[in-house]
């Protein structure tokens, strides 16, 4: 007897110590149960993960053609490779600097302005009591996002026309001279930071109120006994809870800094505009795609992503050692 239950202690302790394997987090079985608990959430993020595989991380092969006299009939195998002979044409361009300027100061632009818009406009949001009024509020400033940029940039035409648009008008109705709005290269980034900031509000703010949501309630009762207004209220507790979010995101379009958009750009500059509106992605279109000097092309891009690289990995160590708050 004792040794059959000495047989069967050491079965059970075996059974144990297995089932204790199996349930460690790191553990082959764990990964598998996780796996077959989360098979839907999975399926879900599949097309997105698909996507990034096939539009983001398979086309950086073409970065080789960055370093060859591409030619389109020959191909990336057959094509003279001529080392950083463009990347040293881009370097010595004579509006090198001027393209970097331009697209910097729209990128700090949009920073500087455009993301505290929408922390400003969630925490008005979350100060509202009638609903109903809140619901429209949050409507409106969604819709500009569902504008196409075609739209919008047609839209600031007719606006800013010098003969009968909306803001000439008003402007002569107290007594000014008409302004030629898009002819004037100190007006472009205005318009254009200014626009980005009314279509892009709203749906930006999205993010802020999820936030908000997520801090305690006890919090701002604790808050009202101790006397606070609804400013104080904002200052103490609404913004310090959603801190983390505006650290991560605006580490986000630190590193997206000279990621401005071409579309609207494109739609809006002119001849006259270029000294401010030119920006490295108008240019790369004109002599990739219109010029055909796709290796060009492609070096101006590849010193984009590196230097767009460059300034996300900065703000990210600066923001792990001024908090806890990082992406890494």
């Amino acid at each position: 007897m004792r040794g059959g239950w000495g047989v069967n202690a050491n079965r059970m302790t075996d059974s144990l110590q297995q089932s204790s394997l199996a349930a460690a987090p790191g553990s082959p079985g764990a990964l598998r149960r996780r796996f077959r608990e989360s098979r839907f959430l999975l399926l879900l993020v599949l097309p997105c993960i698909v996507y990034f595989i096939v539009f983001h991380y398979v086309p950086m092969f073409g970065i080789a053609i960055s370093f060859q006299k591409y030619n389109l009939f020959k191909g990336i195998w057959q094509s003279e490779w001529v080392g950083f002979h463009y990347y040293e044409m881009f370097f010595s361009n004579p509006d090198f600097f001027k393209l970097l300027r331009n697209t910097f100061l729209l990128g700090l632009y949009r920073i500087v302005f455009g993301f505290p818009a929408p922390i400003l406009l969630a925490l008005l949001l979350n100060e509202l009591r009638n609903a109903v009024f809140k619901r429209f509020v949050q409507s409106v400033s969604y819709l500009p996002h569902f504008i196409s940029n075609v739209i919008v940039a047609s839209m600031i035409v007719v606006f800013l026309s010098p003969s009968g648009g909306l803001v000439n008008r008003l402007i002569e109705l107290v007594g000014f001279e008409p302004v030629n709005w898009l002819m004037s290269p100190d007006w472009f980034r205005t318009i254009f930071t200014a626009s980005g900031i009314w279509q892009g509000v709203g749906w930006a703010s999205i993010i802020y109120l999820a936030a908000l949501t997520s801090i305690d309630p006890h919090l701002y009762e604790a808050a009202e006994m101790d006397g606070a207004g609804r400013f104080a209220k904002m200052v103490h507790i609404s913004l310090p809870g959603m801190m983390q979010t505006v650290a991560i995101l605006l580490i986000l379009e630190i590193g997206h800094i000279l990621g401005v958009g071409f579309e609207k750009v494109f739609l809006l500059y002119n001849p006259a505009t270029y000294e401010t509106a030119d920006i490295i992605s108008t240019y790369v279109y004109r002599v990739g795609l219109v010029q055909g000097n796709y290796s060009y092309a492609a070096a101006i891009d590849v010193f984009t992503g590196l230097v767009n690289l460059v300034f996300l990995v900065s703000a990210n160590y600066v923001s792990r050692k001024l908090g806890e708050n990082s992406l890494w």
